[in-house]
């Protein structure tokens, strides 16, 4: 597998001369071309990438997810992360912009740990935010802002641009939750289709099917797990977590209350490998043991 190191190399693979700043750089892809390298085959970067792609045609595969590009879309890729790009199907016209920022960039500065919390860097490339052109200028001015300060490279030169990019990254977050809620036709099929996978998980009758978790039901969904859990959220106020432990809860309830089987049996078929887990998270949800429950039933 190749690895992008600098932003410097990134540059050169994309025909541009050295950027103004060693760890930064806002990137407009109408001056960009792609040189021909096996590199693209299979690469992954030492850098975050924030992508806004304008009238943007072509493919790239970003772990097991491909990706047509369209007009006004926002993309988000984090360090160390497998990619594929096929280079035949770049399209010359390709216009928007990529700002790169080295994970080094980030060292002693709070973002480097709130970084995390930004779920979308963990999202598939299927799952990009769709701007309105509004909210495209508001993020385009900050772009800019970021351009104009990799020329002035001095003591604060760091502190500014992170603001920046923080900026960016909390617009983003906000324009995904109005994505969430104004595609409510797309939203709605993908609660649904949740609701009816965790129903039929937990009505199995398979005493090999194991504990339900987040990556189990987000694969099964083709999603990622940090883009399920945040439209779960948004659109019902409790994560993809939250919802199995709530369903698994009523099922172990309904299991206590309309049968015999001891407590061990009833954590096996609802898939703990441990009955003693399964009675920590009851009690910790029901304030009452599995026992207590059934007792409670007499």
């Amino acid at each position: 597998m190749n690895t992008i190191a600098s932003i410097s190399t990134f540059h050169r693979l994309l025909s541009l001369p050295q950027p103004k700043h060693p760890m930064v750089s806002v990137i407009n892809l109408s001056e960009s071309i792609f040189i021909e390298d096996d590199v693209w085959k299979g690469f992954v970067n030492r850098f975050y990438c924030v992508a806004l792609k304008r009238n943007a045609t072509g493919k790239i595969r970003y772990g097991q997810q491909h990706y047509d590009y369209d007009k006004g879309v926002l993309s988000f890729t984090a360090p160390n992360q497998v990619q594929y790009l096929d280079l035949a199907a770049v399209d010359c016209e390709n216009t928007g912009y990529l700002l790169i920022f080295h994970e080094d960039f980030l060292l002693n500065h709070s973002l480097a740990t709130t970084i995390s919390a930004y779920g979308f860097f963990s999202y598939a490339v299927n799952e990009s935010l769709h701007l309105s052109e509004d909210e495209e200028n508001d993020l385009l001015e900050i772009l800019n802002k970021i351009d104009k300060e990799c020329q002035h490279i001095d003591q604060h030169t760091q502190e500014i641009i992170l603001s920046q990019i923080e900026l960016l990254l909390n617009y983003s977050k906000r324009f995904y939750e109005r994505q969430f809620i104004t595609r409510k036709n797309g939203s709605h099929q993908l609660l649904t289709k949740f609701e009816i996978y965790l129903n039929d998980y937990f009505d199995k009758k398979s005493t090999e099917k194991g504990l339900l978790t987040v990556h189990h039901i987000a694969d099964a969904m083709n999603l990622s797990p940090n883009y399920l859990s945040d439209l779960l959220r948004i659109q019902t106020g409790q994560s993809t977590q939250q919802h199995i432990h709530e369903k698994l809860i009523s099922k172990a309830k309904e299991k206590l209350s309309t049968t015999e089987r001891s407590v061990s049996e009833i954590a096996y078929e609802l898939g703990f490998e441990h009955s003693q887990s399964f009675s920590t998270l009851f009690k910790k949800k029901t304030k009452m043991s599995p026992l207590e429950f059934r007792q409670s039933f007499n």
